[in-house]
């Protein structure tokens, strides 16, 4: 797939591994089109200041077209609204979609077994988290089908089948795995791939405010949790997804479910420090292991 001339549609990109996803495929010459409830008329429920435009003029930075539109992709007919605006405007074109669409921190608890928690929240956190991308599918993929060609990116935490630590948490970060394998499987005769895929521990702006650190200082974070040190920029997920969509025989991925840093080790792509963060062995090996926390696994 050449990118320079790609359609792309980052829903859910004003932050974290979703704004980087659009800002690399910015870098990579794309027209981006970047969604989600947070804009510069109003907050969402998550009540961080990152907003759709801010994402949008630093893909334009990156050497990319942004398109910022403040879409709440629960809503059907904002979705639909906005798929007919991007058929409009690119003639019918979309080559990748991204359903990175999320927002659900608030809602996932911790330490606190699934029948003491609220059940409010967990039933959101499914719509945020899967009917959401569900709802974006339904509508951008016919665009896709009738050009039989495109790649669904499905954004997800972790790739193997071990519990995520909370029910609700883990069932929806599960069902997109599930999705990209169902979606691939549907949609394989038209020549679309789908494809879930993992950061590792995301280094995100509300991780760094989490820690009280910044990208230049992150390592102090390590105070206040010593596995702070295998965390990976936002940018090194940005750089897998472009890896993947520039891939001649991308569909080998077709329906897995794949990590940064898997597809590090195939593309050879760093993390902005020129590291590559090995999350996978340092939670085997340190976190449910005997090891201490070590800068080792960062080859």
């Amino acid at each position: 797939m050449t990118l320079s001339n790609a359609v792309v549609l980052v829903a859910g990109g004003t932050r974290g591994g979703s704004r980087a996803i659009a800002v690399q495929f910015g870098a990579a010459g794309a027209t981006v089109y970047v969604t989600g409830r947070s804009s510069r008329a109003g907050r969402s429920p998550m009540n961080r200041p990152e907003t759709v435009e801010e994402t949008a003029e630093m893909v334009d930075a990156a050497g990319g077209r942004g398109i910022a539109v403040a879409v709440d992709h629960q809503d059907e007919k904002q979705v639909q609204e906005l798929v007919e605006r991007i058929d409009r405007e690119q003639n019918g074109r979309l080559d990748i979609l991204v359903n990175g669409i999320w927002g659900g921190d608030p809602l996932a608890h911790w330490d606190v077994p699934f029948w003491e928690q609220p059940i409010g929240d967990a039933i959101q956190l499914l719509r945020q988290g899967v009917e959401t991308h569900l709802i974006t599918s339904r509508f951008a993929v016919p665009l896709m089908v009738a050009r039989k060609s495109g790649l669904i990116i499905e954004l997800t935490d972790g790739t193997a089948d071990s519990y995520r630590g909370s029910l609700y948490y883990d069932l929806v970060k599960s069902s997109v795995n599930r999705l990209a394998l169902a979606q691939a499987a549907d949609l394989r005769s038209y020549g679309i791939t789908a494809v879930a895929l993992s950061p590792g521990f995301l280094r995100s702006e509300a991780m760094l405010d989490h820690f009280g650190v910044s990208e230049e200082n992150w390592r102090d974070g390590t105070q206040k949790d010593p596995h702070f040190i295998i965390s990976e920029t936002p940018t090194y997920l940005g750089r897998a997804a472009v890896a993947l969509a520039s891939d001649p025989d991308l569909r080998r991925w077709s329906g897995k479910a794949v990590g940064t840093q898997e597809l590090s080790s195939v593309y050879g792509f760093t993390d902005i420090d020129g590291t590559r963060p090995d999350t996978e062995r340092y939670f085997a090996e340190v976190v449910y292991g005997n090891k201490p926390p070590s800068e080792n696994y960062r080859s």
